[in-house]
């Protein structure tokens, strides 16, 4: 009966030490990532679009954003974790373009991407 007890005990204490804080980080990372706490749109040249990372492969990419010629240019850096959408940037660097973002605050790795701006679509403008 004792050895029966042991065991019990030992499973109590693998679900409050691992399987709890696994849980509770694995809810966590989903909120992070499907609640934006700001959205909005940027517009300007697409000057840089990279796979990122030694694990977790990331999409990152730089725009360009002038106010007025001659001035130089502010740098918004952001990330996208939809493929499809990293390709039509990538056909686009060089180009004008307005980006559609999310702003996802405290996501807890960077296995996401490195930055808390995740592009999720994009289109060009016409100068």
């Amino acid at each position: 009966m004792a050895a029966k007890s042991r065991w019990r005990w030992l499973v109590y204490a693998v679900l409050i030490l691992i399987v709890v804080p696994a849980l509770a980080f694995a809810a966590w990372v989903w909120g992070t990532l499907n609640f934006s706490y700001s959205s909005g749109e940027r517009s300007g040249y697409i000057q840089k679009l990279s796979r990122k990372g030694w694990v977790c492969k990331t999409w990152e990419g730089e725009i360009a954003m002038t106010t007025v010629p001659g001035t130089a240019p502010q740098i918004f850096q952001f990330s996208v974790r939809d493929a499809k959408v990293a390709q039509r940037l990538s056909g686009l660097i060089g180009q004008r373009v307005a980006i559609n973002y999310e702003q996802h605050r405290y996501v807890p790795t960077n296995c996401f991407g490195e930055t808390e701006y995740y592009v999720t679509d994009t289109k060009t403008v016409a100068l």
